[in-house]
């Protein structure tokens, strides 16, 4: 549906975005073919390619251009978490999400020092996959509050350079870490989503990071904010 659309806005010259465009790594056939119909028949975004391995996966990420990875811990090549940072340099600019059984919390820790946006539970409906596919590709961390409370005491700590942030970057920063969406910052600051957006890039760009998620992630980790 979403590549119809696309077609259609192309032919009548609309000024249309592009559908999110999503990799699904998983072995399971029956749940990535169930995935990709699930994102075909959502207008905004579109399943570019189903890997079953790490291998195919490195294939697929550096000739399928996709904004958001979906992917599994347990493949028959190995560690999914494991393979993010090797999978993100292929593609910096895409968001990896994680497809959660019951993975404990260190497996988590670790996807985010690697990067992951976030996490989706592979036990609950096809609709929160899509809710948490539009809330990476718009670059909000795909995590609960409550989870990432849990999570940010747990990550390792590390030395780096002082960042050089505005004071606006680390009250931004101090509302990342209580789990407020961009909406909620910019309510909170009394000042517009794109605005916060525009912060949350700047702080980002000088943490060194790709994603919202990452970026709270170095800055916990080197002491810049409390972690919960």
């Amino acid at each position: 549906m979403a590549r119809e659309q696309a077609l259609d806005s192309a032919v009548r010259g609309d000024d249309v975005p592009s559908p999110i465009r999503v990799l699904i790594v998983d072995d399971h056939e029956v749940l990535g073919d169930s995935l990709s119909r699930v994102l075909d028949e959502e207008p905004d975004m579109v399943a570019v390619g189903l890997a079953q391995s790490l291998a195919q996966a490195r294939t697929r990420v550096a000739t399928n251009a996709p904004d958001v990875l979906l992917l599994d811990r347990r493949l028959p090549d190995g560690d999914g978490v494991d393979a993010i940072a090797e999978l993100r340099e292929l593609r910096p600019s895409m968001s990896v999400v994680v497809l959660t059984a019951s993975a404990g919390d260190d497996v988590l820790v670790r996807a985010i020092e690697a990067g992951a946006a976030g996490f989706v539970s592979k036990t609950r409906g096809l609709q929160e996959v899509t809710s948490a596919v539009r809330a990476a590709a718009a670059g909000e961390a795909v995590i609960s509050p409550e989870m990432l409370s849990r999570l940010l005491p747990k990550l390792r700590r590390g030395a780096g350079p002082d960042p050089d942030l505005t004071r606006r970057e680390q009250e931004v920063l101090e509302m990342l870490a209580r789990g407020l969406s961009n909406a909620a910052i910019a309510e909170e600051l009394h000042v517009s989503v794109h605005t916060v957006r525009n912060h949350i890039a700047n702080l980002s760009a000088k943490l060194g990071a790709h994603s919202k998620l990452e970026a709270l992630s170095i800055a916990v980790r080197r002491g810049l904010v409390a972690a919960g």
